[in-house]
């Protein structure tokens, strides 16, 4: 079986859109459908159900970028001053509720969440009132809680208040009715859930990209870290740890399609290029990653391996220069186009520079690649968002150490040597730090090992780096992304401080 065919088709079925309120992305001509009772009638149902689930991750794609040119690790770039104009205000801490591609997460995440409560609503029995049992729904069960928590935690992350509710599929009669949950209580929500994962999910899946029980374990102590929690944040990663990963010896080859689910990989978001999509309305709707278009090289011709995109998302001259001499990363992170230009005579590679905001640098590790996209080719690359890896969890789980009540300074430091080690091949980088001085260590090495991944802003933002590592930011308020205004205005949210 096709992996990426069978987790993340594009399915719209009307039960699971239809009768939310609009901050779920309702629409009226939903209301022309078939009932409930027509659906979950046998495995094959529930199973279904499952994969659509897991499909608006991929609608989520923007959370990576936006991770990176929020904070001082890319520069949204593009044509002009007014391309891409919703990345060029985040880069600028001039975005407001009218923001299109953050109203797009929030409706996405909520689509998620909601098709995710209609399978909970109707876990024990089916709507026509009949249980339908089977080997393995509990693991099924298992996939959906994380993915709710997922959800939850991508908009706890950018939003902070956001409504919570987990009982059944919101309806018409639920708009306006439901209230802002706090972080504290959405984070509890999101614990719960992923809790019912570990102990439901298999260690292993068959099928590259199905959530594990190492998946969910990792998402909860990187859930626990944002929160402070550094005890359980060291204990839960540790069992990850423990886990069948490890780090690929060659770090470039984590990105490649090669690279995909591989050795090192606990959580990819999985996309494909099997059937184009072609819908300008909705772009980050297809089945392919959207994101990777966006960060290619402006008017690139030439025989290299790589194709032309819009020049978005560049990264800064800052994050390439806080490499050191030797580190591998740097060149797979930061492509420096005239550098590599001059190495590669044969290739007779021309290109158009970036006109705004250049940098002369390029996201290597998602530059689009020819052969690897089709139909629309801008909608439909196939390359995955590596989500959470193997040495994301090294470091995640060093700070817990150094963190935690009775911190483990010397275990901390393996971990981040490790990292180090690869990215250097040798001992001779290693830290010798302790206390504050080795959390700054850990912090600076995330900056360097995740660079480009999305991580970057959340990580300044929940250590309180933020203000002095972002121009610009304010305090108070920079922390949190704008609720969109059309939730304000349909279901009476209230708006973050400062927008």
């Amino acid at each position: 079986m096709n992996t990426k065919k069978y987790i993340y088709p594009f399915i719209i079925i009307g039960l699971l859109c239809g009768s939310c309120t609009e901050w779920v992305d309702y629409s009226p001509k939903d209301d022309y459908r078939v009932t409930d009772a027509d659906y979950l009638k046998s495995e094959a149902d529930y199973q279904s159900m499952a994969v659509s689930v897991y499909t608006p991750l991929q609608w989520t794609n923007q959370v990576v970028p936006i991770g990176d040119i929020a904070s001082d690790n890319a520069a949204s770039g593009g044509e002009n001053a007014s391309d891409v104009l919703d990345l060029q205000n985040i880069d600028d801490l001039t975005t407001n509720s009218q923001n299109g591609t953050l109203a797009e997460i929030w409706k996405a995440c909520y689509e998620g969440i909601n098709r995710a409560n209609y399978l909970y609503q109707y876990k024990d029995l089916n709507p026509a009132g009949v249980a339908v049992n089977f080997t393995g729904k509990e693991a099924m069960y298992g996939e959906v809680a994380f993915l709710r928590a997922y959800y939850y935690f991508t908009l706890v992350k950018m939003f902070g208040n956001v409504p919570l509710f987990v009982d059944k599929k919101l309806g018409i009669a639920d708009s306006r009715t439901l209230k802002q949950a706090t972080p504290v209580q959405v984070y509890t929500q999101i614990e719960k859930d992923l809790s019912n994962a570990i102990t439901a999910l298999p260690s292993t899946d068959p099928k590259n990209g199905r959530i594990t029980k190492y998946a969910a374990q990792a998402l909860l102590g990187k859930v626990y870290l944002y929160q402070n929690k550094f005890d359980l944040a060291a204990t839960t990663l540790k069992s990850v740890i423990d886990g069948p990963y490890s780090l690929v010896s060659n770090f470039a080859s984590i990105f490649l399609q090669a690279g995909e689910n591989g050795a090192e990989s606990i959580f990819e978001i999985q996309y494909s290029n099997t059937s184009p999509y072609y819908n300008w309305g909705a772009v980050t709707r297809g089945q392919g990653n959207y994101a990777v278009q966006q960060c290619g090289i402006r008017g690139l011709t030439g025989n290299s391996p790589y194709a032309a995109g819009w020049s978005t998302n560049l990264p800064t001259q800052d994050l390439a220069n806080a490499y050191e001499a030797g580190d591998v990363r740097k060149d797979v992170t930061c492509l420096n186009i005239e550098a590599y230009k001059t190495a590669n005579p044969s290739f007779n590679i021309t290109y158009q520079v970036a006109p705004y905001k250049n940098t002369g640098l390029y996201n290597q590790k998602y530059l689009p690649r020819k052969g690897e996209t089709s139909g629309q080719i801008e909608l439909n690359y196939l390359n995955n968002q590596r989500i959470i890896r193997l040495a994301d969890v090294y470091l995640m789980y060093a700070e817990a150490l150094n963190r935690k009540a009775s911190p483990d300074d010397a275990t901390a430091r393996v971990y981040l040597n490790k990292v180090r080690q690869r990215a250097f091949g040798n001992t001779s980088h290693d830290i010798t730090a302790s206390g504050t001085s080795l959390r700054d260590a850990i912090w600076q090495e995330r900056r360097l090992e995740l660079g480009m991944e999305g991580d970057r802003f959340f990580d300044l933002v929940r250590t309180g780096q933020a203000a002095t590592k972002i121009s610009g930011f304010k305090t108070g308020k920079h922390e949190l992304f704008p609720i969109p205004q059309a939730e304000i205005d349909v279901s009476g949210l209230v708006q973050n401080t400062g927008y």
